[in-house]
């Protein structure tokens, strides 16, 4: 039984000594970026990295050891300036309190190389989660993208206030494909911004979200609105008063109708008076280019709007 137990030890010891060796070479051959970063735990300038608006499909590896640490399928746009995840592979990261006594470090569980820092209760994403993570930390295993099917497209319109805010966080959902910033509910055809805040056209700003339902269900993403914005506020949202800025879901068929209604009393038996109205959908006009990915362009979050978990 010794005699196996140090045949064991020692194979263990052979096979880690080969890690670090293969560990070694890797690390010999970084640049003097990537070594400032991974090995001295420096941080790669914001905005610079070549994963951080990286959209394929794959797994995101280790540059030092090339462990799986991120699906694509957790990545998000959090435009803060690197890589965010909300989630990891189980088993790959390892956190530790950071030097600054401030944050929290994320390392490769495997060979402990720098990749970042976590962050939790931002409320970017329904998981509250960001691995905030340097480019340069990484490599990517591109897997064949899957071609979605066209008949899988839907559309969804929520208004909850300002529509850069609803833009922001509905586009991030997995499965969502496209949101776009328009006006929907009023009596003038093609309004512009300027007509429905100026005349009184009865226009609600209102997000289209197109969608794979094949991804993610008209559910989910209805729950997800009642999460990012207020649905008790009965004249506007945050600080944007007005009728053009009131909670309301324009539903397309029964089915949908139904859905909604049933997250309203599942709201409202939780004491939540909802203010949100249900309406027909009607013709959605796109609001002018410049309304289109507000916060994206800006490089910041939405003031009124944030995540709150209720169901």
């Amino acid at each position: 039984m010794k005699k196996a137990l140090s045949i064991f030890i020692l194979l263990i010891g052979i096979l880690h000594a080969q890690d670090i060796k293969l560990w070694a070479n890797a690390l010999k051959n970084l640049t003097p970026q990537e070594r400032n970063v991974i090995v001295n735990k420096g941080t790669q300038q914001a905005f610079t990295g070549k994963y951080t608006e990286h959209t394929e499909n794959g797994v995101y590896t280790c540059k030092v050891c090339n462990t799986p640490l991120y699906s694509s399928n957790d990545k998000f746009s959090a435009h803060c300036g690197w890589p965010s995840f909300d989630d990891a592979i189980k088993g790959a990261i390892k956190e530790k309190a950071d030097a600054d006594g401030h944050r929290v470090e994320i390392l490769c569980a495997k060979c402990n190389a720098h990749l970042g820092h976590i962050f939790k209760g931002e409320g970017y994403t329904a998981k509250n989660t960001r691995h905030c993570v340097n480019s340069i930390s990484l490599n990517f295993d591109k897997k064949e993208k899957k071609v979605t099917n066209k008949k899988s497209l839907k559309k969804a319109y929520f208004a909850g206030g300002c529509f850069w805010g609803v833009e922001y966080h509905l586009e991030a959902i997995k499965g969502v494909k496209d949101a776009i910033s328009g006006f929907m509910g009023g009596t003038q055809k093609n309004p512009a911004y300027y007509d429905v805040i100026r005349k009184n056209t009865g226009h609600l700003e209102t997000v289209e979200v197109i969608y794979d339902a094949s991804q993610v269900s008209y559910e989910t993403l209805a729950k997800a609105f009642f999460e990012i914005h207020d649905p008790t506020q009965t004249n506007g949202q945050g600080p944007d008063i007005g009728s053009q800025y009131l909670s309301a879901i324009f539903v397309n068929g029964a089915k949908e109708k139904k859905t909604v209604e049933k997250l309203i009393h599942l709201l409202e038996k939780k004491g939540l008076k909802v203010a949100t109205k249900i309406l027909e959908k009607s013709e959605f006009y796109s609001a002018e280019d410049y309304h289109q990915d507000h916060y994206k362009k800006k490089g910041s979050k939405p003031y009124c709007h944030a995540y709150i978990k209720r169901f």
